[in-house]
């Protein structure tokens, strides 16, 4: 009798273990294959061939701290070096230098953004229901990498005469969502609202695990290539979103690390490559829950009413998304 209560133990705790395991083991098919098509829309982040490098330019800052290198009298009265030519000095080539770089871009897809109500913690530690307009989405590395590709001739001189593709098993994404409205000028950026995640979770059906944007920070997203390939599934979520809000963006930011360098007064500004999705909620301040919020500029027959809502938009023409250096 003993054996077999010590059987049934052993078969009960092997179940439960087995359950366990699949319950905790990675999806071989990723959650949006179970969804129609069209929930999730997906987006591609590309690189491009010129953002793997930037210039000729001039390192300034070199320049400016450097006074002694230039060919100036009294050292050297006619101003030129005395075996080379003027164009193979180090002051030269600091005015004409080419800056290479490996660009990476991660794929970002996204189920339509929407609101729920949820208990958020306050200072105070009491709860407060509030208001909390989300996204879900997921980000996966598809490889792709470009950089400039090196040749090294018989005399030791290195050339960049194309551009190769490349790949890496994995990489890491840091993404930051910020919600633009644009009519009133205001941005919000994503919070961390831990109490909002179970309940978000269960209304979008979302079986792998759902990180906010610092946890995907701290993982290696493997490189996939399949269509159904599973990804890391995140979510944004915003509080205090002004309840007249219509005409709106989510800038996302961290997908490439892609940029431009622009010349202002003072210095050099760094542009970083994001992404801008656009949507439109019809609706007001009231049954905010009833209000479906839309992707893309809505289109209008009156060219004047259309000119007006680009002009929400800061766009001349009707765009979903767009990549943007900001």
């Amino acid at each position: 009798m003993n054996q077999l209560c010590t059987s049934i133990v052993l078969i009960a705790s092997l179940f439960v273990g087995v359950t366990n395991a699949l319950a905790q083991a990675p999806a071989a098919i990723d959650d949006a294959a179970r969804f129609a098509p069209g929930i999730v829309r997906v987006i591609d982040a590309p690189p491009e061939p010129e953002e793997t490098f930037s210039g000729p330019l001039p390192l300034q800052e070199f320049l400016s701290n450097n006074p002694q290198i230039d060919w100036t009298a009294p050292d050297f009265p006619e101003g030129q070096p005395f075996f080379n030519s003027r164009s193979r000095t180090l002051i030269e080539k600091a005015k004409q230098v080419t800056l290479r770089r490996e660009i990476y871009g991660f794929e970002f897809a996204f189920k339509p953004m929407r609101q729920i109500y949820v208990d958020i913690p306050q200072a105070s530690g009491v709860m407060k229901r509030k208001l909390i307009w989300y996204m879900v989405f997921r980000v996966r590395y598809r490889g792709g990498d470009l950089r400039s590709k090196e040749v090294v001739d018989e005399f030791g001189n290195k050339t960049y005469p194309d551009i190769e593709s490349i790949a890496y098993k994995q990489r890491r994404c840091f993404p930051m969502l910020v919600l633009s409205n644009h009519a009133k000028g205001k941005e919000y950026i994503d919070r961390v609202l831990p109490t909002a995640r179970e309940p978000i979770a269960r209304r979008e059906q979302i079986r792998s695990k759902l990180h906010n944007t610092v946890e995907i920070g701290t993982l290696n997203i493997p490189r996939t290539t399949a269509a159904d390939a599973p990804g890391v599934w995140g979510l944004a979520t915003w509080e205090d979103v002004d309840p007249g809000t219509d005409f709106f963006s989510v800038n996302v930011h961290g997908l490439t690390n892609a940029f431009q360098t622009v010349q202002e007064e003072g210095g050099e500004k760094v542009l970083r490559k994001i992404l801008q999705l656009n949507f439109y909620r019809p609706g007001d301040s009231v049954r905010q829950l009833a209000d479906e919020i839309r992707f893309g500029v809505p289109a209008f027959e009156d060219p004047a009413e259309q000119s007006y809502v680009l002009k929400q938009y800061g766009l001349t023409e009707r765009l979903d998304y767009q990549w943007l250096f900001r």
